[in-house]
């Protein structure tokens, strides 16, 4: 799910290998206030999140999300 307005960030995961982990991924990481799109690709190991506009987040909620989901997250693009 994505809004008009959004702005993105994009994250590097490290140790997702299928679609379970993504979608643990994006279930922990659109659980953050303000969090309206997650886009998560275990092939490339990139994490996408869209905030509203004018919202917030910080990377380490981010960070935090992505170690509860049990991966280890990056703030940028994948190498």
């Amino acid at each position: 799910m994505t809004t008009q307005n959004a702005t993105t960030v994009t994250y590097t995961v490290t140790g997702m290998t299928c679609g379970h982990c993504e979608n643990a991924v994006r279930e922990e990481v659109g659980a953050i206030p303000g969090v309206v799109g997650v886009d998560v690709s275990a092939t490339t190991g990139q994490l996408v999140i869209s905030v509203g506009d004018g919202v917030t987040v910080s990377d380490q909620a981010v960070l935090d999300a992505v170690d509860e989901a049990g991966y280890t997250a990056t703030p940028g693009q994948p190498a």
